[in-house]
């Protein structure tokens, strides 16, 4: 895998420099030890992972179908082209679950698509508080040390939603389980959710680059289901990998926004791979000849960002 490093701390340049094109690299602040993200030597998900799905709204088949061959492509699709979802899995295993001191020397850990129901009807409303996405995730029969997950519709609100969140991990330490949410963002927040295939709202500004699924909407959900499902294998109760505050923790992907490729800087994504037919990018194959765009992994050995290309 390549690496970018972080950018921990940014330099800003004049306006005169920007007024003149000039771009330069951005200086780097490199933090102490006890800054980094490190293990805190609690627990982290290892062995068989049960993961069941909540669809609140409406999704279409085609939709539910890029989400779930992406859970599927994390650890049971061998045969997928290179580079792949497996690979990515794979960064995690070797680089935070085989460190942990809970795995006891498992074996290898499967995630397993359990479980899927749906809600059409939004039972709770078109509007939530994120009590109700805990309330939406436990009817969900989770096996303990499993996962559920809540997707919601382009037309439901979450509170936090776009203004300062497009997804959250919780947890259930005495049932041993855990969640994620993420929401569609394509009617709400495209710009802040579904980049690099919308434009953004703040920032450096390109045109949006295609999405491998054809829909950017859901094409941002799996990254931020990516960016979740990593923080919640490796940090399920907060106190595995994190760095920072245990309360506003960054996590394996969130320590490394924005980077999807190497080369990548506020605004581009990075390197990516482009397909010759429908010109979307993406950086790794999946399940069922599915693509996607799936987020770096932060690596603690080097302090930099692990990217598939």
């Amino acid at each position: 895998m390549a690496s970018v490093s972080p950018l921990i701390a940014v330099v800003l340049l004049s306006m005169v420099q920007l007024s003149m094109g000039s771009r330069r690299l951005m200086e780097l602040y490199i933090p102490p030890e006890s800054d980094r993200l490190t293990y805190h030597h609690g627990s982290v998900l290892s062995g068989d992972i049960p993961v069941s799905i909540l669809w609140y709204g409406n999704f279409s088949p085609t939709q539910r179908s890029i989400i779930a061959n992406f859970v599927v492509s994390l650890t049971g699709a061998p045969n997928a082209a290179t580079p792949s979802v497996g690979q990515w899995w794979d960064t995690i295993e070797q680089l935070y679950l085989s460190n942990a001191a809970t795995t006891n020397g498992q074996t290898a850990t499967r995630v397993l698509l359990d479980e899927q129901v749906s809600d059409d009807q939004c039972s709770l409303g078109k509007s939530l508080t994120l009590a109700q996405i805990d309330q939406l995730a436990a009817r969900v029969a989770t096996k303990k040390g499993g996962v559920a997950l809540v997707f919601t519709d382009e037309d439901v609100t979450v509170e936090g939603f776009c203004s300062s969140r497009c997804g959250k991990h919780g947890s259930d330490a005495a049932a041993g389980t855990t969640h994620i949410w993420v929401g569609n963002s394509a009617k709400q927040c495209p710009g802040q959710c579904a980049w690099p295939f919308a434009q953004p709202v703040y920032g450096p500004q390109g045109a949006p680059l295609v999405a491998p699924n054809g829909d950017a909407g859901v094409d941002g959900m799996v990254m931020v289901l990516a960016s979740m499902v990593a923080g919640t294998v490796t940090n399920p109760y907060g106190d595995g990998f994190y760095q920072g505050p245990q309360d506003a923790p960054l996590e394996a992907c969130s320590a490394c926004p924005g980077v999807y490729g190497s080369g990548a800087y506020p605004g581009n994504a990075g390197k990516l791979l482009v397909d010759a037919t429908t010109g979307a990018s993406y950086n790794a194959n999946g399940a069922n000849g599915r693509k996607y765009l799936l987020p770096a992994l932060y690596n603690p050995a080097t302090s930099s960002c692990d990217t598939l290309v």
